[in-house]
């Protein structure tokens, strides 16, 4: 028998959702070029756009800020909901980017839109947002909020290294080359059917190592070395696929549902062959994707919101959607949402 939430428990679910891309296009082939100038290094030629499926991403400008994004992202979704700043009592600013390490970014989009929720910081890279919905489900549900603002703001092209001093250090920064920057939003709230369903996580920290950017922190407070993502994506991609699927083939399980269960499986998307692994490994038919990666590039956690932005309005009432986040540290996530 399909998944049925036992009645009456509250519920809480997506109701609105807007993101936002920069201006600026890079495509891969330029990425590369500017590297091998920088470096030194004679690279193959199309090496980025082949080893990676991405053509292109889109990258902030100087001015443009974590935050900038999320704020467009986040005017949009209020606008979709028909609501003003106002109207919500939480904020969460849920991202692996941040504008600076203090204050908290979700007070900097807070000024910017001119509301006065509960505002913080909800960070665990690439699984930050989905995370970032599950906490606000969980504090309206617990009656803590009435209404919750969910909001990212991805500039990840920040951290990519386009001189590396050598092959050895364009190999240990590759995986930067596949990121993109992006915002993305969504209004989370009491619904009286439908909602987030089912939510299942799957931790691994002694992994933590893999991947990451280093510096800011207690580690490495100061020096632009620590600024660049290092990590090797090989590695990365392994981790992933000796752990990933335990937690979806659960969730599956537990709700009694597969594939044709979902209009939508919406997956965080890193390179393309690593998208068609997912896919290889989980069985999801290639149809039940939204696939951004080629055009947008690696966007971390604002990557399932982006693409929840361009089918929201194509789903119907009751339609579900399997979300899988996966994220450096390491952590996978699962929620199943369904639209009201």
């Amino acid at each position: 028998m399909p998944f049925q939430p036992s009645d009456p428990q509250p519920r809480a679910g997506i109701t609105a959702v807007g993101s936002l891309l920069p201006a600026e296009v890079l495509s891969s082939d330029s990425l590369q070029r500017e590297v091998a100038r920088r470096s030194g290094l004679t690279l193959p030629p199309t090496l980025l756009r082949q080893a990676t499926g991405i053509v292109s991403r889109r990258v902030a400008g100087p001015e443009v800020y974590a935050s900038t994004l999320a704020v467009g992202a986040a005017r949009r979704a209020l606008d979709a909901a028909g609501l003003g700043p106002l109207d919500i009592d939480l904020l969460l600013f849920a991202s692996a980017s941040r504008d600076m390490v203090e204050p908290a970014t979700a007070h900097i989009v807070q000024a910017e839109l001119g509301s006065r929720a509960h505002a913080l910081d909800v960070t665990n890279a690439c699984n930050s947002f989905v995370n970032g919905i599950d906490l606000a489900r969980s504090m309206i549900m617990a009656g803590r909020a009435r209404r919750a603002l969910v909001v990212t703001g991805e500039t990840p092209s920040r951290a990519v290294r386009k001189d590396p001093a050598d092959a050895a250090g364009f190999r240990s920064g590759f995986a930067g080359y596949t990121f993109g920057d992006a915002g993305a939003a969504v209004v989370v709230e009491a619904v009286e059917r439908g909602g987030i369903l089912d939510v299942d996580t799957e931790t691994h920290s002694e992994h933590w190592e893999v991947g990451g950017i280093p510096g800011g922190g207690s580690r490495h407070p100061r020096g632009d070395e620590y600024t660049y993502f290092r990590g090797d994506g090989h590695e990365l991609r392994g981790v992933f696929e000796k752990v990933g699927t335990a937690v979806i083939d659960r969730t599956l399980h537990r709700t009694g549902m597969d594939w044709d269960g979902f209009a939508k499986v919406l997956v965080h998307q890193v390179t393309v062959p690593y998208l068609e692994r997912f896919a290889e490994l989980t069985g999801v038919p290639a149809g039940k994707l939204v696939v951004t990666v080629p055009e947008l590039g690696n966007v971390a956690s604002a990557s399932i919101g982006v693409q929840l932005d361009r089918v929201f309005s194509e789903l119907e009432p009751g339609d579900r959607v399997l979300f899988v986040g996966l994220g450096g540290g390491i952590s996978i996530m699962t929620m199943v949402w369904e639209k009201s």
